[in-house]
């Protein structure tokens, strides 16, 4: 845990935030627990997020910004802090994903991470036994807000069949996230479509990939493999990403009768039921 005294607030997001959180508590006269009871926290958790020990979330940021006066400091920072919190390999790709203007996604395992619950998000990042679960999770749920803009990017996003199926987090989790991906059946600016088993062999077959589009820039498109991730603007790359892409949604179910299938696993897979013991003997 870092010393107050020694936070450097030159050294990332996350120690400016500390440092700046300190310095207008004291600047305000007030103790960490007298701040705590003023925006509904422990003094404890003033603490440990001035000393870096724990990483800010929106709404603690909102709630600083309206007790302390600040016009919106903290609200602004903690989204800086937040995309620090992302894995280094993975920091420009939220970059450039926060820029786009239009992104096609195919995911062949997962529901496509802007499109998570916060439940499913957590049972996916912990497969990967994080030092800091709850800052990949508040990075991950921070990058959801690009969808939440008063002109979002367009997003398509395609999922295979599979992706309904595995249950990431137990039932209850996956009702709530296949719940989640009908409400986006309302959204102006997603589109998802489901790829069902039926459609066979498919031009995706190596794994999932993102294209991202732009006003002034090249277009993209990001892989990833075991470890890390990979993006690229060669013409060559992209041009086959768009042609297989194109393959996919030609494959793939109509939105509506995407959401057909979605609402079916929903309530035939994952609808509310007593769960089966499976330690009884027949």
């Amino acid at each position: 845990m870092a010393n107050v005294q020694s936070l450097d607030p030159s050294a990332s997001p996350l120690n400016y935030y500390g440092w700046e959180l300190r310095r207008q508590r004291e600047a305000h006269g007030l103790r960490q627990g007298q701040l705590g009871e003023i925006i509904f926290c422990t003094g404890s958790l003033i603490g440990q997020i001035e000393t870096t020990k724990k990483v800010p979330t929106r709404d603690f940021s909102e709630r600083l910004d309206a007790a302390l006066g600040t016009d919106g400091v903290f609200s602004r920072l903690v989204g800086l802090v937040l995309r620090s919190q992302l894995p280094t390999w993975f920091q420009q790709y939220a970059d450039m994903e926060a820029k786009a203007t239009y992104i096609s996604a195919y995911q062949a395992q997962l529901v496509y991470g802007l499109l998570q619950t916060e439940e499913y998000a957590r049972a996916v990042l912990l497969t990967g036994m994080p030092d800091d679960l709850e800052g990949l999770l508040a990075a991950r749920l921070e990058r959801q807000r690009i969808l939440e803009r008063e002109q979002p990017p367009l997003a398509w996003a395609i999922l295979d069949e599979a992706v309904l199926h595995r249950p990431i987090g137990g039932r209850e989790v996956m009702r709530n996230q296949l719940a989640r991906l009908l409400e986006f059946t309302r959204h102006r600016w997603m589109r998802i479509q489901v790829l069902p088993f039926m459609a066979g062999e498919h031009s995706s077959l190596a794994g999932s990939f993102n294209a991202l589009r732009f006003d002034n820039d090249p277009d993209l498109v990001y892989t990833e493999d075991l470890i890390s991730g990979h993006m690229t603007a060669a013409p060559e790359t992209v041009r086959e990403a768009a042609r297989r892409y194109a393959h996919l949604q030609a494959a793939a179910l109509s939105i509506e009768d995407s959401a057909a299938l979605i609402a079916r696993v929903m309530e035939e897979r994952y609808g509310d039921r007593s769960e089966p013991d499976e330690r009884r003997v027949a």
